[in-house]
């Protein structure tokens, strides 16, 4: 599937903020070189689900619930973003703005899976951190927005320098 199958069912789920931002989020990413596809895996299948994806290798997801009565009822209207595990050392120690810190920290993905990791991310260490996703943006505001963008760019750098 290409971003534009993505780009299609935002624009018919979602609206106002939700929308503007779930596409800028497309657009950058599709921009740095990464590809959506939507997954068909079993829990996923009937889901509006999808991969972020460079090199093969991924970067975050994405979930569009949309305003639609078929929605994800475990989740929140509108859309989430979860980020891939991130737990190399180019996200301990990346210099990052101190605002961009603290809105990354708000938003680790703490307690929500079975099990959990430690995970030093830009300085900070954290536990239990859901193993699989690092962080989890619900609903992202247009400044979370600039952040989840430079998590996408550090990630991007992550996997390249492998």
């Amino acid at each position: 599937m290409s971003s534009q199958d993505i780009v299609c069912h935002i624009n018919n789920s979602l609206a106002g903020g939700a929308k503007k931002n779930a596409l800028d989020l497309v657009a950058y990413s599709e921009s740095q070189g990464m590809q959506f596809e939507l997954s068909t895996t079993d829990y996923w299948r009937d889901k509006q689900y999808w991969y972020i994806k460079y090199k093969n290798e991924f970067v975050g997801f994405i979930l569009i619930n949309g305003y639609s009565p078929v929605k994800d009822k475990t989740e929140p209207e509108g859309w989430v973003f979860w980020s891939d595990n991130y737990i190399s050392s180019v996200f301990a120690d990346y210099p990052l703005d101190e605002s961009f810190k603290e809105i990354a920290y708000k938003h680790v993905d703490i307690g929500t899976c079975g099990g959990g990791l430690t995970v030093n991310l830009f300085g900070r260490r954290f536990t239990p951190v859901c193993n699989g996703t690092t962080f989890r943006f619900d609903n992202p505001s247009l400044e979370e927005l600039e952040v989840m963008k430079k998590l996408v760019d550090i990630r991007k750098l992550d996997i390249s320098s492998v």
